[in-house]
């Protein structure tokens, strides 16, 4: 009774990286299925496969964790889809230089130990979420040359690791933050967003004006 008590530990343990792996996949997997991909670049992406870790333009970790997606400029379209956010150990979503539309999912506000949210130059519209400003880890938020709306979320100041935010080049509104990692956030990451007014004075303008 106790050999196979022993050999049922063995087999969750050894199963349990597998599952997790598996769900990955099926996120990835959920990302294929929304966009256009003329160019075959997610061929190999294939879902009967025990995880993601051999397909192209996915990197893991030691333990088979997907830790980037890097599909920048694959002349790829569609829209970012909400399972995204199961990706808990992913530090890298470069999905930049394609042709994304829609929106960005609040779910990406789950991703812990994203260090890059790459998706300059594409046409993604709606509003910046608040949830991203759980991202604690997040150092390159770069969201310009799209379609934005809205007005910078006041919840990114709380990132004090974030060193570059650019989101030139949208339709934001309001004002600029300036405290926290924005004091450091040169204006030009900000221009060409013709609503967006400059930055706010503390306690002096409310900073959803004009929106």
């Amino acid at each position: 009774m106790a050999g196979a008590l022993g050999f049922s530990l063995v087999a969750m343990a050894v199963l349990f990286p597998l599952v997790a792996s598996n769900s990955e996949g099926d996120a990835l997997f959920a990302l294929r299925s929304s966009l256009s991909d003329p160019d075959n670049v997610l061929q190999s992406w294939d879902p009967t496969l025990v995880n993601p870790c051999t397909w192209f333009h996915i990197t893991c970790n030691q333990d088979n964790r997907v830790t980037r997606v890097d599909l920048g400029n694959s002349n790829l379209s569609g829209h970012l889809v909400p399972e995204l956010g199961k990706l808990e150990h992913l530090q890298y979503l470069e999905l930049y230089k394609n042709n994304l539309q829609g929106t960005i999912p609040a779910e990406l506000g789950n991703l812990k130990s994203l260090i890059s949210l790459d998706l300059y130059n594409n046409n993604i519209s709606g509003s910046i979420p608040p949830s991203l400003g759980k991202l604690k880890s997040l150092v390159f938020l770069r969201l310009n040359d799209n379609q934005l709306t809205g007005q910078m979320p006041r919840e990114l100041v709380g990132i004090s690791s974030l060193k570059v935010v650019d989101v030139s080049s949208n339709n934001l509104c309001g004002t600029i933050p300036t405290s926290g990692p924005f004091e450091h956030i040169p204006l030009s990451n900000f221009e060409n967003n013709p609503r967006l007014e400059g930055p706010e004075l503390q306690g002096l303008v409310m900073y959803d004006t004009n929106c």
